[in-house]
This record gives C-alpha cells, structure tokens and sequence, in this order.
C-alpha cells in the first residue's frame, strides 16, 4: 500500500484545509487509518483516526471540535477537514494504515504533507 498525502498549504489563523490520505497498490477499506502531525523540533504525534469502517473515530483533545476525520472506501481515500486553525497547527502531516488500528508501529506510513498556519 503506497499512501499520499496531500492538501496542505499556508493559511492565515481562523482558516481551513481539507487534507486527502489517498492509498494506492490494495484496498484500505480494511484499513484503520491515522493522521500524525510532526512540528518543527518536536516529536510525531497523533491527530486522529478512524477505523476502517468510520464506526469509531478518535482525536487528540486538542483537535476536538475543530478537526473532523473521514473515509470514501470507494475513493480509497481518508480525509482531515480543519477548521479554525491556530499557528500552533503548523506541521507536518502524515497519514497512517493500520490493520488493527494500533498505532505503535502501523503497517504502513504516506509521506506528509506540510500545513503552514500564519497568524
């Protein structure tokens, strides 16, 4: 499974983006599927989830009300809507595959995708 990350850009505070996880080469509508941001210095950490059938979904405390993770099995495609973003946001993100949706050491990881937020 190769994964693509795309969506990100600069924005201004208060501002959104819609970030796209698309996976190529197999299916990943089995996949529990993850977004990691990595800022500046500082280490990787979980933004959200959600499992492969979006029955079960998860976010960082800090994400809540403000991020809304989902999927198109069809499209082969999980999707991080951002809204009100906060220079704090500025990182990079990465999608994530996992079959049993632990993230340790997920199966599989997509190159990131920078999201720069100006204040």
């Amino acid at each position: 499974v190769q994964l693509q990350a795309s969506g990100g850009g600069l924005v201004q505070a208060g501002g959104s983006l819609r970030l796209s996880c698309a996976a190529s080469g197999r299916t990943i509508s089995r996949y529990a599927v993850g977004w990691f941001r990595q800022a500046p210095g500082k280490e990787r950490k979980f933004v959200a989830a959600i499992s492969w059938s979006g029955d079960n979904i998860y976010y960082a405390d800090s994400m809540k009300g403000r991020f809304t993770i989902s999927r198109d099995n069809a499209k082969n495609t999980v999707y991080l809507q951002m809204n009100s973003l906060k220079p704090e946001d500025t990182a990079i993100y990465y999608c994530a595959a996992d079959i049993s949706g632990s993230w340790t050491s997920p199966h599989y990881w997509g190159q990131g995708t920078l999201v720069t937020v100006s204040s």
